[in-house]
C-alpha cells in the first residue's frame, strides 16, 4: 500500500528540497568566487604555465631614471663589491659588522639603524633606499641618517610620483628637497615616474603577475635588489631567508625587523602578504623566488642564513 503525503507533508518535503538546492548553489557560488580570487594572485611557484621572460638588468639599468632633489648631481655610483644589509632580525648575533664595514659599498633600507647594532650590521652606509612611507622616520633622526661626517651617503627615495615626484612638488618632495639643501654631504635622488613604471613591468615579466591587478605593492627590498644589481659587480646579502623558509618545519619565530623586537613575526608577515587578496600587499615570497633565480646571473650570495 503506497504511502501518501498529506498537503502539509508535501509542502514540508518541498521546502527541504528547496533548502538543499539553495545550500548547494550557495556553496558552488562561493567555490567559484574563491577560484576567481585565486586567479588574481597565486604564489609565483604555482604559475607553471607562465613562460618567464628574463631581463638583462645590466642593460635594463639607466642612470637617467634617478633625478636629484637639489642641485645637478648625477647618480654615478659603481662598486665592485657590495654588502646589502637587510632589516631582518636574522642579522642579530651574527657579529658580521666588521666584515660589512670592510666591504667597498654598504647598502641599507628605509630607517634601519646602525647605532647600537654595529657589531652585527656595521656602521658604514654608502647607499640607502627609502620608501615614501619611511621618509618622516628618516628625517626625524638626522644624526643617524643624514649628518654623517664620516661618509657621503647616497639616498634613493621611491614612491608614487604624486608624493615624491618633482612635477607634483608635494609635501614629501619639498621636505626631501630641504634635507638635500641642509645636508650637502648627502646626495638625495628620486626614482622617476618612467623608471617606476619599468620596475612594475620588470615584476610582471619576471613573475607573470600584474602588480596592480593582483593588488600588490613592490617592496623596498625589490627596489634595493634591482638597484644593487645596477651598481654592483658582486653582492653579498645579509639576513635574507630562502623563499621556502617559512614552510620548513621547526622554523622559529623571529621579529620582522631587527630593531623592533616586539614587532610582527617575520613568517606571519610574509605569509599574510603573500596570500592577501584584498587591499595592497607585498609579495615577499614571490620576490625572493625571483632573487634566487637572479643569484647566479648577477653574482649574488646570501649569508646569515647562507643559501
Amino acid at each position: 500500500m503506497g504511502l501518501r503525503l498529506s498537503g502539509k507533508g508535501q509542502q514540508s518535503h518541498r521546502m527541504v528540497i528547496f533548502a538543499a538546492i539553495f545550500i548547494l548553489m550557495t556553496l558552488l557560488i562561493l567555490y567559484g568566487s574563491n577560484n576567481a580570487n585565486e586567479a588574481v594572485y597565486t604564489p609565483f611557484h604555482v604559475a607553471t604555465n607562465h613562460a618567464i621572460k628574463t631581463t638583462d638588468l645590466k642593460k635594463w639599468s639607466g642612470r637617467d631614471g634617478y633625478v636629484p632633489f637639489y642641485g645637478n648631481k648625477t647618480l654615478n655610483l659603481h662598486c665592485h663589491n657590495c654588502a646589502l644589509v637587510t632589516s631582518s632580525s636574522h642579522v642579530l648575533g651574527t657579529r658580521a659588522g666588521d666584515e660589512i664595514d670592510r666591504t667597498e659599498c654598504v647598502i641599507r633600507m628605509n630607517d634601519a639603524p646602525t647605532l647600537g647594532y654595529e657589531s652585527d650590521v656595521g656602521n658604514r652606509t654608502t647607499l640607502r633606499v627609502v620608501a615614501h612611507s619611511s621618509v618622516f622616520r628618516v628625517v626625524r633622526r638626522p644624526n643617524e641618517f643624514l649628518h654623517r661626517t664620516d661618509s657621503n651617503p647616497v639616498i634613493i627615495f621611491w614612491g608614487p610620483p604624486n608624493k615624491i615626484g618633482k612635477e607634483a612638488k608635494g609635501t614629501l618632495y619639498r621636505l626631501i628637497q630641504r634635507v638635500s639643501m641642509t645636508y650637502s654631504n648627502v646626495s638625495c635622488f628620486s626614482v622617476t615616474p618612467s623608471k617606476m613604471r619599468r620596475f612594475d613591468s620588470l615584476f610582471h615579466r619576471e613573475t607573470g603577475r600584474d602588480r596592480q591587478k593582483s593588488h600588490s605593492w613592490l617592496s623596498t627590498g625589490w627596489f634595493t635588489m634591482v638597484i644593487a644589481i645596477e651598481i654592483c659587480d658582486n653582492i653579498k646579502v645579509y639576513g635574507m631567508v630562502q623563499p621556502n623558509h617559512c614552510g620548513k618545519p621547526g622554523s622559529k619565530k623571529m621579529p620582522y625587523h631587527y630593531y623592533k623586537p616586539r614587532g610582527s613575526d617575520e613568517c606571519v608577515t610574509y605569509i599574510q602578504n603573500e596570500s592577501g587578496r584584498r587591499g595592497n600587499h607585498h609579495r615577499f615570497i614571490t620576490e625572493k623566488q625571483v632573487f634566487a633565480r637572479w643569484a647566479k646571473q648577477y653574482n649574488i650570495t646570501f649569508t646569515h642564513p647562507k643559501w
